[in-house]
């Protein structure tokens, strides 16, 4: 009975939960201090959004859009952690060291390539039809 109680206190407790939530926001706070690249995706994701509500897409689009965004953040932030822990274990150049680097990076690049594609597929003919509004306009 005993055992069952403090199993039952354990899943319920709630103070691993917000150390678990302090630890992460830890995590995201020194990724945008040190690291140039999450700052970056942050603008970029920002300016992605607020363009979303100017042009008024629809929510399938902004979800579309704010999906593809967070894959990138999502990607920054395992190839990061990838870095650093490869830096933790070797000082030394090593061939292998750097090609789980390079595969690292790469995801990130095919996350930004997919939301880069996402935009242009929903910006741009909102964006050609803003353009010829103006051009009828004058």
């Amino acid at each position: 009975m005993a055992q069952k109680n403090r199993i039952l206190r354990n899943i319920f407790r709630f103070t691993g939960f917000w150390t678990s939530m302090r630890l992460a926001v830890n995590g995201i706070a020194y990724l945008f201090v040190y690291h140039r690249n999450m700052r970056i995706i942050f603008l970029c994701g920002i300016t992605a959004a607020l363009a979303g509500i100017y042009l008024r897409l629809r929510g399938i689009e902004l979800a579309a859009l704010c999906i593809s965004v967070t894959l990138v953040f999502i990607a920054e932030i395992f190839n990061t952690a990838v870095e650093i822990m490869l830096d933790m274990t070797t000082r030394k150049y090593h061939t292998l060291v750097k090609l789980v680097k390079d595969i690292s990076a790469a995801v990130v690049l095919v996350a930004s390539v997919n939301s880069v594609a996402v935009g242009v597929i929903i910006f741009l003919p909102r964006i050609i039809a803003k353009l010829k509004a103006l051009a009828a306009g004058i």
